[in-house]
């Protein structure tokens, strides 16, 4: 076949007419807001209608209000109005302003990789597609109605395309396909024409490598391996899927926000290459095949040989059913107290070690009965796989000799029996470091997310008592976690948004570790929240006709934002010592369930309710009518009582 034919070949496969036979691929973007929209989230609707948004375009500028129009006419019914704008000059900065300006009150989609329009097969902006979830079939595409049609735009409309379409939907009515020409600016999307001409040798396997070769390799925890091209030509179709649904690389990170140390991401031109090439038929081309070259196992220990190894007992993980948490306690046996520079897991079979949380407890401690440790050293999940190396290189985690090691481990059943012993290798400092690196969690134990609910949020705060670094952050919900953000308020007043995970899975336990860390001065207020899917439409929801609680266990849920920070001034031989404030502040941000800064009564519930209530005259010492943090420090002194 002659490379001109090829060409055409290509651009007949992914053409609007066959586009509409083939249906509606799934994919995620963000909008211009930063929240993450997933087209086939949307299936318990009536129908989805997209129009194509463009900067600038006064087509589309002047088909705004008849699209606001459509909406409030089919108000009463669940159809989603949506804006994609896939234009390559356009960004999200852009997108705002023009929303700002113009007043848009529709999501608008930012296809920054073009490769969402460019699978729906779009040239103009202002055009319309409408699209049926029962079956991601597409009905119409063009222009909303014939207004705009002619060089002089008609007063009113005389044909409602949109509309009929619509009313014929929601009817019942059997619905062909129908698609009307469009007077809308044009988009440039890059030449196709040599998309069969994308070296895999030089283009394609280095990105791979670079970007995906760490998981998908023998050993890894990507389900296959990217061991040559005949493996990447034959899960091509996957990886189109999930690129274009941003489930790979798996960094949820919104990238609009915030600078990180361990982005996993790739750009959106990296994003458009692979999906060209793969539509292109994923061609061979000529040249050496980088990933032959390179195949070859994952290391057991990529920070190097450590220099003290944990090995937790064998563990046999069943082939199906549900695994509670697993506590393994072993022995000790350093001579002398050694301060920990970094950690290194290493599962014994990552298909079914969802994660570990690992410290130290008192040589005396009883079984475990949840993951508390004397000391926290670090964990596991995928995502994190070395997580004891955030924070800074001059700080460590002090482990006395004579405690024991103790690891609460999840796991999941893969279908297959399997036996798992997980080690650990710990690497330590060679002379006591300068400061301390310290964990924290800004959580909320007292929420309860109603039944069948896609959007539940819940949220908490926690408040530095003096000044800090920060120096990364991790978001940690279950199955029923939709997003997550950090903001940090400072004394001032001001707040800034640290990070957004619009997108979040549970399958990836990122610790986001910041390229610049994060001053806090003394008095700052750290919020977390986590806006949770209790629906059907969650495809992994454990039970959506359950109220969910706080729990352990995944089908419960959680609010956990953990961080890693040091306290200013801090030394291994001045150490500053404000664990109870920090607790104390834990449970105040969560019990402040308005976040005015105070408890009223209504707000303390349980172990703290009776005491407080009866004494709440004289614990207000400011008679503001709630208690402030410093007042409830002081009602929680045990002195008090």
């Amino acid at each position: 076949m002659s490379k001109v034919l090829q060409s055409a070949l290509v651009l007949v496969l992914f053409s609007a007419s066959s586009f509409a036979v083939a249906g509606v691929d799934n994919f995620t973007l963000l909008d211009h807001r930063g929240d993450a929209h997933k087209l086939y989230y949307l299936s318990d609707s009536d129908a989805v209608v997209i129009m194509i948004h463009g900067n600038g375009c006064p087509i589309v500028r002047n088909a705004l209000p008849d699209f606001r129009e459509l909406r409030d006419q089919f108000a009463e019914n669940d159809v989603h109005f949506l804006l994609l704008n896939p234009v390559s000059h356009d960004n999200r900065t852009t997108i705002q302003e023009e929303a700002k300006e113009w007043e848009i009150d529709f999501p608008i989609l930012d296809d920054e990789s073009q490769i969402v329009g460019m699978g729906l097969g779009l040239t103009r902006t202002a055009e319309v597609l409408v699209i049926d979830p029962s079956n991601w079939t597409l009905k119409y595409r063009g222009p909303i109605n014939d207004r705009l049609e002619y060089e002089r735009q008609k007063a009113e409309a005389s044909e409602h395309y949109v509309a009929d379409v619509l009313d014929a939907m929601l009817g019942g009515e059997t619905v062909e396909y129908r698609e009307v020409a469009t007077k809308g600016c044009l988009i440039n999307f890059p030449d196709r024409t040599n998309d069969t001409e994308i070296s895999y040798s030089e283009q394609i396997a280095p990105l791979l490598l670079e970007n995906c070769g760490g998981c998908h390799v023998k050993g890894g925890i990507g389900p296959w391996a990217m061991e040559n091209y005949e493996m990447v030509r034959g899960f091509a179709p996957m990886m189109r899927q999930v690129l274009r649904e941003q489930r790979m690389p798996p960094w949820h990170a919104d990238p609009h926000v915030g600078q990180w140390k361990n982005d996993r991401n790739i750009t959106p031109e990296e994003r458009q290459l692979i999906v060209r090439w793969i539509e292109a038929g994923a061609p061979r081309g000529s040249g050496p095949d980088p990933l032959l070259e390179r195949s070859q196992p994952a290391e057991d220990w990529p920070l190097g040989p450590p220099d003290y190894v944990i090995e937790f007992p064998a563990y046999e993980v069943p082939a199906t059913g549900v695994v509670e948490y697993q506590y393994f306690t072993v022995d000790n046996n350093m001579e002398e107290d050694a301060w920990l520079q970094a950690l290194t897991v290493v599962p014994g079979d990552s298909r079914v070690l969802h994660h570990v949380l690992m410290g130290t407890v008192n040589a005396n401690a009883g079984p475990a009965r949840g993951a508390l440790f004397s000391q926290f050293m670090g964990g596991y999940a995928p995502g994190t796989e070395a997580s004891g190396v955030s924070g800074p290189e001059n700080a460590g985690i002090l482990v006395r000799a004579g405690t024991k090691f103790r690891a609460q481990m999840h796991y999941t059943p893969i279908g297959k029996a399997v036996t798992d012993v997980t080690r650990v290798g710990l690497y330590f400092f060679e002379e006591p470091p300068e400061t301390i690196k310290r964990s924290g969690v800004v959580l909320n134990t007292i929420f309860e997310i109603p039944s069948n609910t896609k959007d539940h949020l819940v949220r908490s705060y926690l408040t530095f008592p003096r000044d800090a670094t920060l120096y990364s952050l991790l978001p940690h919900s279950h199955y029923r976690g939709k997003n997550s953000s950090y903001t940090l308020e400072y004394p001032d007043g001001r707040k800034e948004l640290l990070l957004s995970v619009p997108n979040y899975d549970f399958n990836w336990q990122t610790s986001y570790e910041f390229v610049e860390p994060v001053a806090v001065p003394a008095g700052s207020r750290l919020h977390h929240q986590t806006t949770y899917d209790n629906s059907k439409q969650n495809p992994g929801n454990p039970d959506p006709n359950r109220a969910v609680r706080w729990g352990q266990q995944s089908w419960d849920e959680m609010l956990y934002g953990s961080f890693v920070y040091t306290w200013d001034g801090e030394t291994v031989e001045n150490q500053i010592n404000e664990g109870q404030r920090m607790r104390l502040s834990q449970s105040f941000g969560f019990l402040d369930r308005d976040i005015d800064g105070k408890l009223v009564q209504e707000e303390i519930p349980g172990r703290w309710a009776t005491f407080i209530r009866e004494n709440f005259a004289s614990l207000d010492e400011n008679e503001s009518g709630g208690l402030e943090l410093d007042e409830f420090v002081a009602a929680m002194d045990p002195t008090n009582r």
